[in-house]
């Protein structure tokens, strides 16, 4: 993999973990156990497609895996603003994850685009 997308695997992987933590405060500390759960789900599995699109067995499997990641990754923001919106999260909090999580489909989003454009 290029230098580029080893960025993406390090950063779809520490946000998997800041993920995983905010899982546990919410089900521990604030009793949400609904939409932290779908937010376990989509926050994790942008890492875990990130790995598959490094092994992908063509181009057109690249981009595929990294679509599903890009979708994944929108789909956690998503959690994340109706957790904020709900007052499960503070601003504070809502702002750190959700720029991570912004910045993070930015990239992968870049990604596709440019292997989209190579010959």
């Amino acid at each position: 993999m290029s230098e580029g997308k080893s960025i993406i695997k390090d950063k779809s992987f520490l946000l998997a973990k800041r993920i995983i933590k905010l899982y546990k405060y919410l089900t521990d500390a604030k009793k949400e156990f609904v939409i932290s759960k779908q937010l376990l789900r989509s926050g994790t599995a942008v890492g875990a497609l990130v790995r598959e699109a490094q092994n992908a067995e063509s181009k057109a499997d690249f981009i595929h895996k990294l679509g599903i990641a890009q979708k994944e990754c929108d789909e956690t923001l998503y959690w994340l603003e109706l957790l904020f919106e709900s007052d499960y999260l503070a601003e504070k909090e809502f702002i750190s994850i959700q720029k991570e999580s912004a910045d993070l489909l930015k990239m992968i989003r870049s990604a596709i685009i440019t292997t989209k454009s190579k010959k």
